[in-house]
């Protein structure tokens, strides 16, 4: 049985990777999650304990970290753990340092010293990141490939950026098989309703508000969530230590459209009153809001062979109905009851299996 870590998997894209590599009946996965307001315990809660071990805990807790490692033996870590909002991190900067560079830091060094002291030719440590490290693009500039300077615009993005570079460091210090992945903006089930495709959807079908940043014409190449885990499946398996894949949907749409689209799409499913289009409120933007990105993923199709699989309309479709169907797990995070559980059992505390 092939034994995977995921860090940050009670996360949306975390949850939506566990869920699955636990298709495949060999794979096994010991899911480290801190359970912060963002990860939800809810989106794994179903899954097979005899294969899914979840564990509440830190990756800065070295302790913990080093004794998973010890008891489970595993063969790659995946991490997604981080801090990933903007607006967070602009109201909060030193979270997103201690989260996704400190954090960061101690798990390459409890996975180096794992690395080190056994035979694992096959270990891979695989790095999740965000095309938002490349900065901004203009509208005319080529799609950020993986040769593109870094040039972080937010306290997020710089911190995603810090861990990139010691990510890639650990690798060519150490020699520690690393692995970079970096994405375009994900949507699909089980995503945090702050962001922006999740909380306009939920506002819609309530009736609120939809808020939209200045002109609405940011542009973002967004990346079906269920594609991105199959990107990081292949990155796992063939993709070459030291390396960076950029990971793309190959579909940029700017934030207005992707909300014309949502309206429309509700107004088709759940009717109301009137469009839905007429609750759009333009506000002020965001400080230092990027203005468009842009990915060219033809490294990991031409090394990978991997490509996306789902069309923007027939994901924001997908999205749209799971959304409708699993109302109580958005309505318990929106009225708080999800924080009730999020500290699950003295067991999941300290990583019994």
């Amino acid at each position: 049985m092939t034994t995977l870590l995921v860090t940050g998997g009670a996360g949306f894209i975390g949850s939506n990777f566990v869920r699955q590599v636990l298709d495949d009946p060999s794979v096994r996965v010991v899911n480290l999650d801190l359970l912060t307001y963002a990860g939800n315990r809810e989106s794994v809660s179903d899954l097979d304990p005899a294969r899914h071990i979840f564990v509440q805990g830190d990756i800065g807790d070295r302790a913990l970290v080093q004794r998973l490692l010890s008891e489970h033996q595993p063969d790659g870590i995946v991490h997604f753990a981080a801090e990933s909002h903007v607006d967070r991190s602009i109201d909060d900067p030193t979270a997103f340092i201690r989260t996704n560079v400190l954090g960061t830091q101690a798990l390459l060094d409890c996975a180096l010293d794992y690395w080190r002291g056994g035979e694992r030719d096959g270990f891979r440590f695989v790095h999740v990141s965000t095309d938002e490290v490349y900065g901004t693009l203009g509208s005319d500039d080529a799609a950020f490939d993986e040769s593109h300077r870094y040039a972080p615009n937010s306290p997020y993005a710089a911190s995603k950026a810090a861990a990139d570079h010691l990510a890639r460091a650990w690798h060519r210090t150490y020699g520690l098989p690393v692995i970079i992945t970096n994405c375009s903006n994900n949507y699909g089930p089980y995503q945090f309703p702050e962001k922006l495709i999740p909380l306009i959807l939920i506002n819609a079908l309530e009736g609120e508000r939809l808020p939209v940043y200045g002109d609405g014409q940011q542009r973002r190449d967004w990346l079906f969530v269920g594609d991105h885990c199959a990107a990081i499946q292949r990155v796992m398996a063939d993709g070459r230590p030291g390396r960076v894949y950029n990971v793309g949907g190959n579909a940029e749409m700017a934030n207005l459209d992707v909300v014309h689209l949502l309206c429309d799409l509700l107004d088709k499913r759940v009717p109301g009153p009137k469009p839905r289009r007429e609750l759009i409120d333009f506000v002020q933007d965001r400080p230092g809001h990027d203005r468009r990105y842009a990915v060219n993923a033809s490294r990991i199709g031409e090394e990978l062979r991997w490509s996306p699989s789902v069309d923007f309309a027939g994901g924001l479709a997908r999205t749209v109905d799971w959304y409708l169907e699993q109302r109580d797990w958005w309505q318990r995070i929106r009225d708080g009851r999800y924080r009730s559980e999020r500290l699950g059992t003295a067991a999941d505390r300290v990583g019994a299996a």
